[in-house]
């Protein structure tokens, strides 16, 4: 995709080393490109699941474009990590009690999920575990329902929802990952 330059710079909340509520600021367009694509899950999790949240970062890479793309952005990811949670901790939940909420719970309750297993939360001195149990409000579950159900675009960007859903996506894999087929993991000749 060709983005076309900005008349000003794109200027987002993100968390920075030290800075939790931080700021990043773009000035033109490769660099917002390499910053999205430096965001990207890794290449072992199941196609379906890449596929998801290549659609989010592709949204918010056209956010150079139109902000509120950023939004669109954010539920995608959401919804990739949905799925993921689904995919590795939906069997070990009763059908009847797993939302989107029980599945986030259970990789902290169950699956050991801690602030310093989330790489975004170590750069930036910042928590996130209490998004993902929902003791802290808005969670991440609520963030996704209320997108989902009524205020798609509502408010300004969360600062590093990919970073932390991709960071949540990994952990979720990890041992898929570790196990991961050596034909998987070779890259071909061009």
């Amino acid at each position: 995709l060709d983005l076309p330059p900005r008349s000003e710079p794109l200027i987002i909340p993100w968390p920075s080393p030290g800075m939790p509520g931080g700021f990043l600021q773009f000035n033109d367009p490769e660099t917002w490109r390499k910053f999205i694509v430096s965001l990207g899950i890794d290449e072992r999790i199941p196609d379906v699941v890449r596929a998801k949240f290549a659609r989010a970062q592709t949204l918010y890479l056209l956010g150079w474009v139109d902000l509120d793309l950023l939004k669109a952005g954010e539920l995608a990811a959401l919804i990739a990590l949905e799925l993921a949670t689904m995919d590795r901790y939906g069997d070990k939940i009763p059908k009847k009690s797993r939302p989107f909420a029980a599945l986030l719970k259970h990789m902290v309750d169950v699956d050991g999920l801690t602030d310093a297993h989330i790489p975004m939360t170590v750069r930036t001195g910042g928590t996130a575990i209490g998004f993902v149990t929902g003791d802290a409000k808005p969670s991440l579950s609520q963030r996704r329902n209320g997108m989902a159900h009524g205020d798609p675009f509502d408010g300004l960007p969360v600062g590093g929802l990919l970073e932390l859903v991709r960071d949540l996506i990994n952990y979720a894999y990890r041992d898929f990952i570790a196990n991961a087929p050596a034909w998987r993991m070779q890259v071909l000749p061009d």
